[in-house]
């Protein structure tokens, strides 16, 4: 369409100008890779091209555009500015491209590969190219011839080449091989030569070329052949293309030397010497002659017959078989048959001469006739041969001999000649009669032919033989037998399905079906367990896993084929060993602890238990702690955790372990379980007061104090936690105007006053506080002094001061204090354990009272000998130390339901 275009509606002249078709032939190799350039069209049509500002004005730009999408542009890379033609990214096979013979055109759209000029063989790839703008307008017929290259090798197309060659063929016979060797490529790189790598002297290869170039190779006999002495010659054939470096091809090459009738028998010896006696039976073999034809098949088929020349009477007396040669006598002999018999046989061969041998006969008159043996057969019998099953009885009848002279002159004894439990002896009454008989069991497996010969001679000495083959028929008198009874077998757990244990063997020592064995289970063995019938392969249909079942023991049967069938039995033990296929199991994959908080070092604070259902090593397991190991330790063969340090509660109130089992397998296995110890607290913490935080303080009161009026209060804190952290304040000591005017609360530590100051009040009250917990088996406590001035105003410290430092003489009350214990969660719902509670209660009031007065009597004495020194009575609280924040809250301790 763009081509009618351009045709019809640029100017006349342009079109005289530049609308003609030009040609452009280029040339190159296959197989290039991609941007190889193949030809400028630019340059090679000599267009203007834009070479800068001026001459872009002068010449507008080019555009090169190829006609019409087809099969040569997926091989071809056409630059639309510079004209430029390279390869493209698909490489160009010449063979896969020019696959028809010379002429043929593949076409594909307006392109097409052909293989046209410029020479016969050249394979063509056409293109249309465009050329714009309008004022240069041209089609450019582009022909790129394709350029072949040694890249096949020759081929033949069969692997084994099969030739016939008569053994007569002359000299310089010529046999064409009928599977020549092709190579795709063309010219000097197809096929050139042929060669045989081993010509064994006789053969030679010739090449002809026809009028198509194509080469056929030719066998060509050089030497004599003889079948007789080689038949075959096998070797290889090899094709050579003319390319640099050549390639070659092979086949095998079998040459079969083929039989001609060029032999004819032949007898060892000329003649051939035979005696014969008189009195000779019919039936009786005399000789046996054989020629030798060295041909093949039909060629070497050799007919025995007698020459013209043997007499009527002689071809009467002896029968000569045909096929084989041999020579029987097939009438009686008489007083008249001649002595000398002259038998003259041919060996004839298709289309030979025949051989002859010569065979002499003489026959010894005999005068007396030898003894007669007439036998007549109890057991089966056929041609001569009696079969007897190997279960009969002893004494089994065979066959009655009669024993006679033919002249009646003579006297006739018979015996038995030969090896076997047999015996002959005589029927009696009757006179020469006799019976074989079988004296032992006959057995099949021991023995299976017997031959025996009745023996008859006369008083003149003269013997008679007459031969009994007897032939033991098999009975299935045996059952099969294991070669092992007991089978001891192992495989590893975790086998692949229908894994090979064992090919079981038996043996059954009778013949035929009888001792066919096959191969059964016994009704002990499990499903997952299959026999092979016949082979007796034994394989195991299922994974094994030896934690669910480690022994496995159970029967085998192999049974005859005979009627009735007869067994035998084996014993099959499979041992499934061990794999470390299972971790480490913990009993628990959490375990928790309670320990009390000082607990002595390395005390057993449980047992970690932990099992691996793995054998042997791969079922030893090691323990370890993972995190902690600073503070504690676990047994790997017991599994007891210890604690190397004695453990505070008030320090850290609980610990988490991880500890690892791992097992002795290789690769080794593991697990891990959480481990909680919780301290349970005990009472070693006495109660900490917190204010007021020194015996020497002091707080004035005004006389216009109301009753009930708080003054101040005594806050202390226990480390403890529960019943060991819940606090009682309790005054046990007064002194001062009117002592009894204050109080305190026995839960919260506030001071209150009870009653109104008078004038007579004034003046400074001490009040000794106990603060104890509720601990058990025994409270713990401490004690401070709250000092209270009653006065309108502090007129004189100093003075204050030293009243301070006096030791005050204050009496220890001996009253508890007396708090109840309200939980701060939720209430005892339980009534039944309020009496507990009581009388628990009672006797830690009672511990506390008694340790209380032994402490204030101690301390009393320790103050009268250092009067002068600090009055902290029996705990020391710095003035300046630190107070963590959490114990200045001044809230009632609060304690949960235990």
């Amino acid at each position: 369409h763009l081509l009618l275009f351009l045709l019809f509606v640029g100017p006349f002249n342009c079109f005289a100008s530049y609308s003609r078709a030009t040609e452009l032939f280029y040339s190159l190799n296959e197989g290039l890779p991609a941007g190889v350039l193949i030809g400028s069209l630019a340059r090679d049509l000599r267009l203007p091209m834009a070479g800068g500002q001026h001459a872009a004005s002068l010449h507008p730009p080019l555009s090169f555009t190829l006609a019409s999408h087809g099969l040569g542009e997926q091989y071809v890379q056409l630059d639309n500015c510079s004209g430029e033609l390279h390869t493209s990214a698909v490489e160009i096979d010449r063979e896969a491209l020019c696959v028809e013979s010379s002429g043929a055109t593949i076409f594909g759209g307006s392109t097409a590969i052909s293989s046209s000029s410029p020479s016969p063989d050249s394979c063509l790839l056409l293109l249309d190219v465009l050329v714009l703008p309008q004022e240069y307008f041209r089609l450019v017929k582009v022909k790129i011839a394709i350029r072949d290259v040694n890249d096949n090798a020759p081929r033949f197309p069969v692997p084994h080449i099969c030739l016939s060659v008569p053994e007569n063929a002359p000299v310089n016979t010529r046999l064409a091989i009928e599977h020549p060797a092709f190579d795709p490529d063309m010219g000097t790189n197809g096929v050139q030569t042929y060669r045989l790598r081993d010509n064994y002297g006789v053969f030679t290869l010739d090449v002809e070329e026809n009028e198509n170039g194509e080469r056929t190779p030719y066998l060509i006999i050089m030497g004599a052949l003889d079948r007789e002495t080689q038949d075959e010659y096998v070797t290889v054939i090899v094709a050579e293309d003319g390319g640099t470096p050549p390639l070659v091809g092979s086949a095998t090459l079998t040459i079969a030397i083929s039989d001609i009738n060029d032999n004819c028998p032949q007898f060892n010896d000329s003649q051939l010497n035979v005696t014969l006696y008189g009195n000779s039976s019919l039936g009786t073999y005399v000789a046996t002659v054989h020629a030798v034809d060295m041909d093949l098949g039909s060629n070497a088929q050799i007919a025995y017959s007698y020459s013209q020349k043997v007499p009527q009477p002689s071809r009467d007396l002896f029968h000569l078989n045909e096929s084989t040669g041999a020579i029987i006598l097939s009438t009686k002999v008489d007083g008249d048959t001649p002595r000398l018999h002259k038998l003259i046989i041919l060996g004839n061969g298709p289309g030979c001469i025949p051989a002859v041998i010569t065979v002499l006969v003489t026959i010894i008159k005999v005068m007396m006739r030898p003894p007669e043996v007439v036998p007549r057969f109890i057991a089966n019998e056929v041609e001569g041969v009696v079969y007897l099953k190997e279960l009969e009885p002893i004494n089994t009848p065979i066959a009655f001999f009669t024993i006679k002279d033919p002249d009646e002159k003579y006297k006739v004894s018979c015996y038995l000649d030969g090896d076997g439990p047999f015996r002959l002896s005589p029927y009696k009454p009757y006179n020469n009669e006799y019976l074989l008989e079988t004296m032992k069991p006959l057995d099949f497996e021991t023995q299976q032919l017997y031959e025996i010969s009745v023996v008859a001679w006369n008083s003149e000495g003269f013997h008679v033989r007459k031969v009994v083959k007897v032939q033991v028929l098999d009975d299935n008198d045996n059952s099969p037998v294991f070669s092992e009874q007991l089978i001891e077998l192992s495989i590893e757990e975790n086998n692949v399905p229908n894994a090979f244990l064992t090919k079981l063997h038996a043996t059954d020592a009778d013949s035929g079906e009888r001792g066919q064995v096959s191969y059964f289970l016994g009704p002990d063995a499990p499903s997952y367990f299959a026999l092979d019938k016949t082979t007796g392969v034994l394989t195991v249909c299922t994974q094994l896993d030896r934690e669910e079942k480690e022994k496995y023991r159970y029967t085998v049967k192999a049974v005859d084929s005979g009627f009735p069938p007869r067994e035998s039995i084996a014993t099959v033990t499979i041992t499934v060993l061990d794999k470390n296929d299972n971790s480490p199991r913990f009993i628990n994959k959490d375990f928790s602890f309670f320990v009390p908080e000082n607990f002595p070092g390395f005390g057993e604070i449980g047992v970690i238990s932990v099992t691996d259902a793995d054998a042997g090593q791969n079922g030893w397991v090691a323990l370890s702690v993972l995190n902690g190991s600073d503070i504690f330790v676990i047994d790997t063969g017991k599994g007891v955790l210890r604690a190397k340090v004695s453990l505070d509660r008030e320090q850290q109130s609980s610990y988490v372990l991880w500890i690892e089992a791992v097992d002795g397998g290789d690769p080794a296995l593991s697990s891990t379980a959480k481990i909680t110890i919780l301290l349970l607290d005990i009472n070693d913490n006495p109660p900490l007061v917190l204010f007021p935080q020194s015996n020497m303080s002091y707080l004035l009161v005004l006389p216009s104090t109301l009753p009930g009026s708080p003054i101040t209060e005594v806050y202390a804190v226990d480390k403890d936690t529960g019943m060991n952290a819940v606090i009682a304040y309790s005054i046990i000591g007064r002194r001062g105007p009117r002592p009894e005017s204050f109080r305190i609360d026995p839960k919260t530590g506030n001071i209150t006053l009870e009653e109104s100051l008078m004038q007579n009040d004034y003046g400074l009250y001490r009040l000794l506080v106990k603060v104890s917990d509720h601990g058990y088996p025994e409270p713990l406590h401490s004690t401070v002094m709250v000092n209270l001035f009653v006065n309108d105003t502090v007129s004189n410290e100093s003075y204050i001061e030293s009243l301070l430092r006096k030791e005050p003489d204050i009496s220890v009350e001996e009253k508890q204090p007396q708090i109840s214990i309200e939980p701060t969660h939720k209430k005892m719902e339980s009534a039944s354990c309020m009496p507990t509670l009581v009388a628990l209660s009672i006797i830690s009031l009672g511990s506390i009272a008694l340790v209380t007065g032994m402490g204030i009597y101690i301390c009393l004495r320790n103050g009268k000998k250092h009067h002068r020194a600090d009055e902290n009575l029996e705990v020391q609280i710095p003035l300046n130390g630190r107070i963590n924040l959490h114990m200045l809250e001044k809230k009632p301790m609060e304690i949960s339901n235990i």
